[in-house]
């Protein structure tokens, strides 16, 4: 296979580097903390270049740790469905990224899962631990080549946030119109600790199911789930976030924004669930359906299990209003670029938890992605 013989990034083709760069990946590391890098199902790179920050392929952390017993499988059920259990059964790939006590990225990790042969099913396993009083933030993209047809990814990820601590999670998929993802992923966070989730995508994919789940365990852990979708062509992508609040003062918000053209279907879903008094939870969806053969289906649920709680929804699917195009257009912008500068303004979100620069960085990088896509 190709990548036997590579044994560092920038050995990799400029083709290959090229579409990592579209979801975040420098390497070069200049403002990186670390990197992993997933070619097929064959780990590439795995290195730290930050004290207190471990970045290890999930096979060499099993035989260092002993089995990780206290978190491999731990968050996620390996039988929860056909998916997770080709992972289990397959040999451990994935990476393994940890900070110590204490310790705060200086820069974000970085990690890119790439596929590039054709019906390939690449399975990935991560495990992420920000140990008590840390702050760790990661970016990861998930990208193909043009020859991959045919192929799909299944990532486990499995988060452990500790007291006080914090983990950053955004994720940028670049898929292609025949591949297939399935993430799987599940957080724990105890006492004062925080989850973000960021998630976005821009290119058309066959199928995508994504629906994070966070368990807020510990007293005032909070959680905020942000994504940014633009369907294409005869994407179906099934996108969600779920957080389960355990704990008295804790605290979840998901964010999404959703675009559907051409004859993409996209089922927006958000669950909220109070266990205990004394909890906020917020979910808002919002939608533009741009074509008559397009489907934005959106699904907020929230459970009351207790007194004393806040929870809210808010979900809206619409269309463009034409007097925003006519007034772009008195402005000397044709209707397409009218279209296409509301779509831009719509799918803009601040994402949460990110530094300056990294929110500047992924910032131009979407901006990048939908002048592409539009």
């Amino acid at each position: 296979m190709v990548e036997e013989n590579i044994k560092d990034i920038n050995e990799l083709s400029p083709e290959i580097l090229d579409r990592a760069a579209l979801t975040g990946i420098d390497p070069q590391e200049k403002e990186r903390s670390g990197t992993f890098f997933q070619l097929n199902n064959s780990v590439i790179c795995s290195r730290s270049k930050q004290e207190g920050i471990e970045a290890l392929d999930l096979e060499t952390a099993l035989k260092k740790y002993d089995g990780l017993k206290e978190y491999y499988w731990k968050a996620v059920d390996p039988n929860k469905d056909e998916y997770t259990k080709m992972v289990k059964d397959a040999p451990p790939k994935g990476y393994f990224f940890r900070s110590l006590p204490g310790v705060e990225t200086i820069f974000p990790l970085q990690s890119c899962l790439f596929m590039e042969q054709k019906g390939i099913i690449q399975k990935v396993h991560n495990i992420i631990i920000a140990e008590e009083g840390s702050h760790l933030h990661i970016i990861t993209g998930c990208t193909v080549s043009p020859k991959a047809q045919g192929s799909m990814h299944i990532g486990i990820s499995e988060f452990f946030v500790k007291k006080n601590a914090s983990i950053t999670f955004t994720m940028i998929h670049n898929w292609a119109e025949e591949v297939e993802a399935r993430p799987r992923s599940v957080a724990y966070v105890e006492e004062g600790g925080t989850f973000i989730n960021n998630y976005i995508c821009m290119r058309p994919v066959k199928m995508l199911q994504l629906y994070p789940t966070v368990h807020l365990i510990g007293k005032g852990a909070r959680t905020v789930g942000s994504s940014v979708i633009l369907g294409k062509k005869n994407s179906v992508i099934d996108a969600g976030f779920r957080a389960i609040l355990k704990a008295e003062g804790t605290s979840a918000e998901s964010i999404a924004r959703v675009v559907a053209e051409d004859e993409s279907k996209i089922y927006s879903r958000g669950h909220m669930v109070g266990e205990v008094p004394n909890v906020k939870a917020h979910l808002e969806c919002r939608g533009l359906v741009l074509s008559p053969k397009a489907y934005i289906y959106a699904v907020p649920e929230l459970e009351a299990k207790q007194v004393n709680l806040e929870m809210s929804h808010e979900a809206a699917v619409g269309k463009i209003a034409e007097k925003e195009i006519l007034y772009l257009m008195s402005r000397g912008l044709s209707e397409e670029e009218a279209t296409s500068a509301i779509i831009r303004g719509f799918l803009k979100v601040d994402l949460t938890g990110l530094p300056p620069k990294l929110q500047a960085e992924v910032k131009a990088l979407t901006e990048k992605e939908l002048k592409n896509a539009l």
